[in-house]
C-alpha cells in the first residue's frame, strides 16, 4: 500500500470558526474548529490513517512499522519527521507571535523551532495579516511597545487575497488576521511565543500566557522583504518544497507525478474532486482531503478537477557533518564538508573522571560553538557521527563498555540529541578511523581494507565492500583482543596475551622500561634502536614480531587488499611497514602464491577518526 488517506487531529482554539467542518468535510463534534493537523507526527496531535491495513493507526505508528525508508533518503538528516501540514480557519485575529529557530528551541523547549509557509485559500474583504515590522526597531523599543500596548503600530499589515503565499522564517513576528482561511506547511514543531493577544481570556477565564522574554531573544526586528526566490516552487527551503497543482476538469483533467526513493509526497487538496491512482490502487479525493505517498511509490495519476499543494523534501544544500572522535585523553570535533574535507577542528580534554552525561554535554556545546564560530547555521548540519573507544551498540546508540573512558551502558545518542537537533550515529573509534582512511585517505582505492590503530591500546577496523564490518551483534572487529601469546601479558580487557598487550604504545614503553630501567617515549625507543642500542633493538624486534603475528592472523582471515597502520606509532613509517610486509610474505597461508595485501601507513593521521565519524551519516 502506497497511498495513505489521512484523518487530521483537530484543534478548537478560541479564535477559530466552523468553515473546516461546513466546507471541508472535517468530522468534529465541537462548535469551534480552528485547525486541522492534516499531516502530523507531532505528539500534540498525530494524524491517523483512514484506509488499508493501517486504518485507525497513527502516522507515526505506520512509519515505525514500515521503517523510516518510507520517508525517503532526503529525510535521513532529520532526527524526527520533518514537517507538519495544517488547515487554519481564522474567524478572529490570531495572537501576535514569533517562532524560535532550531538551536534556541532545542535548548529551551526540547523540540525543533519553526519555519513555515502560508497559502491563502480564502480571505474576506479587507482581510490582512501581520508580517514583520514597518521599519527596524531596537530591542528596547520592542519591549517598551509590548509593555505600553502599542506594538500593533510598529507591525507591517499586509492585505491578502486568495492565492497569496507568504514564507515565514523563524524569528519573524507575524499573525493571521480574521476572516482568512490558510493552508500551512511548517517544520514539525508546536513552539510559539505570544507577545500580544488582544486581552483575550482562555477557557479557564484567565488571560493567555505571553512569552515576552523569549520573544525578545529570538525576534528579528527588521522589515521582511517578500520575494519569489523559491520559483518555480510555491515555497522551497531545507525543510520542505511545495508545488501547486491545478486541474480545471476540462482542458486539464489529468496529471502524472512520480514519488522517488528520495522523498515521500504529501498531497493536500484545497478544492475539487476526483480520483488518485498509484499502481493497482486508487482512491477518491474531495476538497479538504490529505494523502501521504511513501517514498519509492513510483508514478501516480490524479484525475478530475482540483487545486492542491504537493510537498516533498529536497536534498540539503551545501550540507556539513560533525565528526566527533572521543579518546581516553582528548576529544576532537570537526566539521566535514561534502568533499570529505575538514572545515574546522577543535580539540578538548575528555576528562573521563566526570559523569558521562557531563562529558557529552560539553562535547555537544563545543560542537555548537564550533558551528557558530564558523558562521554555519545548525540548519546546514545534516548529522553528527561519533567514534568511541570500546564496545558500542550502533543500532541502539549505546556505549556498552569502554575501559578507556570508563563508560558502561551510556546512551550517548540520546544524550547528545538533547543539544544537537540532528541525527546522531556512533561506531567504535577504530572503525571510524578505518572508514575515514577508506573514504578519504590511503585506502580510498580499496573496497576491502583492515586498519590497526597503534596507540594507548590497539584498535582494529575492518572495511568490507566499502562498509564497516562488525558482525551480527555488537562489539565486532576488536582485533586488538585476539590472543597471540597464551597466558601472556595481562591486557586491559581482563585476558592475557592479547595483541594489545604487546603491540600498543603502552606495551612498547613497558618492555623498554624493563630493558633499560627508565621511561622512554615511543619515538625515543625507535631512535635508540636505530642508533645501535642493543637492548632497544631487541625490544623493537620483539615488538615487530608480535605485531606481525597479529597481522598475519588478520590477513589469513579477511584477505584484504590493504592493511593500514595508524595511531601514534604509525609515524615510524617504513621502519614498521617493510619488516611487517616481509613477515606477511613469509608467514601467510599460501605465501606469495596468494594475493597478499600491501602494508602501508595511514595518510590522514588524527583526522581519520573525525572524517570516518562524519561518514557514518
Amino acid at each position: 500500500m502506497s497511498i495513505l488517506k489521512l484523518r487530521p487531529a483537530c484543534k478548537d482554539y478560541l479564535w477559530g470558526g466552523a468553515r473546516l467542518k461546513e466546507e471541508y468535510n472535517k468530522q468534529y463534534e465541537g462548535d469551534v474548529l480552528a485547525e486541522t493537523w492534516e499531516l502530523s507526527c507531532h505528539p500534540d496531535g498525530p494524524s491517523r490513517i483512514a484506509n488499508g491495513a493501517y486504518a485507525g493507526k497513527t502516522l507515526p505508528q505506520y512509519i515505525e512499522a514500515e521503517g523510516k525508508e518510507v520517508l525517503g533518503a532526503h529525510c535521513r538528516r532529520f532526527r524526527d519527521f520533518p514537517i507538519l501540514t495544517k488547515f487554519i480557519d481564522a474567524k478572529d485575529n490570531l495572537s501576535i507571535q514569533v517562532h524560535p529557530d532550531n538551536r534556541y528551541a532545542l535548548k529551551n523547549e526540547g523540540q525543533y523551532g519553526k519555519t513555515e509557509m502560508w497559502y491563502v485559500m480564502d480571505a474576506g474583504k479587507d482581510a490582512f495579516l501581520y508580517y514583520g515590522f514597518k521599519q527596524e526597531i531596537t530591542k528596547e523599543e520592542f519591549a517598551r511597545r509590548i509593555q505600553e500596548d502599542t506594538l500593533l503600530e510598529a507591525l507591517h499589515a499586509v492585505p491578502v487575497q486568495k492565492g497569496d503565499v507568504l514564507f515565514i522564517e523563524s524569528g519573524t513576528i507575524h499573525a493571521i488576521g480574521k476572516n482568512i482561511l490558510i493552508a500551512e506547511i511548517q517544520q514539525n514543531s508546536n513552539v510559539t511565543y505570544r507577545v500580544y493577544d488582544y486581552g483575550r481570556v482562555g477557557k479557564d477565564g484567565k488571560k493567555r500566557d505571553l512569552h515576552i522574554e523569549k520573544a525578545l531573544a529570538v525576534t528579528r526586528r527588521v522589515p521582511i522583504v517578500r520575494d519569489n526566490s523559491s520559483y518555480p516552487h510555491v515555497a522551497d527551503c531545507d525543510y520542505f518544497t511545495v508545488d501547486k497543482l491545478n486541474l480545471d476538469g476540462h482542458i486539464m483533467n489529468k496529471m502524472q507525478g512520480s514519488v522517488s526513493e528520495e522523498s515521500f509526497a504529501s498531497i493536500l487538496f484545497l478544492d475539487g474532486a476526483g480520483r488518485i491512482f498509484n499502481g493497482e490502487e486508487s482512491l477518491e479525493y474531495q476538497k479538504g482531503d490529505s494523502f501521504f505517498l511513501s517514498a519509492g511509490s513510483g508514478r501516480y495519476t490524479i484525475e478530475g478537477s482540483c487545486d492542491a499543494l504537493v510537498t516533498t523534501i529536497r536534498e540539503k544544500a551545501a550540507p556539513v557533518r560533525i565528526g566527533i572522535d572521543i579518546g581516553g585523553t582528548d576529544t576532537k570535533i570537526g566539521l566535514v564538508d561534502i568533499h570529505q574535507k575538514i572545515i574546522a577542528i577543535q580539540k578538548m580534554k575528555t576528562d573521563a573522571s566526570r559523569p558521562p552525561q557531563e562529558v557529552i554535554a560539553e562535547i555537544g556545546n563545543a560542537a555548537l560553538g564550533l558551528l557558530e564560530r564558523q558562521g554555519i547555521a545548525i540548519d546546514q548540519c545534516v548529522g553528527a557521527g561519533i567514534g568511541v573507544p570500546g564496545t558500542v551498540d550502533r543500532k541502539g546508540g549505546v556505549v556498552r563498555y569502554s575501559n578507556n573512558i570508563r563508560w558502561e551502558n551510556v546512551e550517548i545518542e540520546k544524550e547528545l540529541e538533547k543539544l544537537l537537533p540532528v541525527p546522531i550515529r556512533i561506531a567504535n573509534d577504530a572503525d571510524c578511523a578505518a572508514l575515514g582512511e577508506a573514504v578519504a585517505g590511503a585506502g580510498k582505492e580499496c573496497q576491502d581494507m583492515v586498519m590497526l590503530t597503534l596507540g594507548t591500546g590497539v584498535g582494529g577496523g575492518v572495511i568490507l565492500d566499502g562498509n564497516i564490518y562488525e558482525g551480527k551483534g555488537i562489539g565486532g572487529s576488536e582485533l586488538g583482543h585476539m590472543v597471540i601469546v597464551e597466558g601472556g601479558e595481562p591486557c586491559t580487557c581482563g585476558r592475557r596475551g592479547c595483541l594489545e598487550a604487546y603491540a600498543s604504545v603502552t606495551a612498547l614503553r613497558r618492555d623498554a622500561r624493563r630493558a633499560v630501567g627508565k621511561d622512554l617515549a615511543a619515538g625515543e625507543i625507535f631512535a635508540g634502536a636505530r642508533e645501535g642500542d642493543g637492548r632497544l633493538q631487541e625490544v623493537v624486534e620483539k615488538y615487530l614480531e608480535r605485531l606481525g603475528v597479529g597481522i598475519v592472523n588478520i590477513v589469513n582471515i579477511f584477505r584484504p587488499q590493504l592493511v593500514l597502520l595508524g595511531g601514534g606509532l604509525s609515524g615510524q613509517g617504513e621502519l614498521l611497514a617493510e619488516p611487517l610486509a616481509k613477515m606477511v610474505r613469509e608467514s601467510c597461508f599460501g605465501g606469495e602464491k596468494g594475493e597478499l595485501p600491501e602494508i602501508a601507513v595511514a595518510a590522514l593521521g588524527n583526522e581519520a577518526g573525525i572524517i570516518g565519524a562524519a561518514s557514518l551519516i
